[in-house]
């Protein structure tokens, strides 16, 4: 499943990186706590957090990471979003929790 499918069938907002929508995604991972996703994220996920620093676009280019959601609104900083567009590396929104739309990633992937 590409990027640009979960952002459709997850109603999410774009908002940088629009030339890595056609990303491939193998799955998700969840946490806030950067050293978590450095060591333990995989090629390919969808990274769910709530941080909007620049730190967060430098873990997902190591990591090489589909996607970025941020929960409950937030909106990244704009040296975020500078860097997303930089490494092609989507950064996607939602005003739901991380419970929520963690629920429906995993449904969505499931179907694949």
């Amino acid at each position: 499943m590409k990027v640009s499918e979960i952002v459709e069938k997850l109603g999410l907002k774009v908002f940088s990186g629009h030339s890595g929508l056609d990303r491939e995604v193998s799955g998700g991972y969840v946490s806030d706590l950067l050293s978590d996703v450095m060591g333990f994220s995989q090629e390919g996920q969808v990274w769910v957090t709530l941080q909007v620093h620049q730190n967060v676009m430098a873990i997902a280019s190591l990591k090489e990471l589909a996607a970025v959601i941020l929960v409950k609104g937030f909106q990244p900083h704009e040296s975020t979003v500078q860097h997303s567009n930089d490494e092609n590396i989507p950064i996607l929104g939602t005003d739901l929790s991380t419970f929520e739309i963690s629920g429906k990633l995993y449904q969505l992937l499931k179907q694949q």
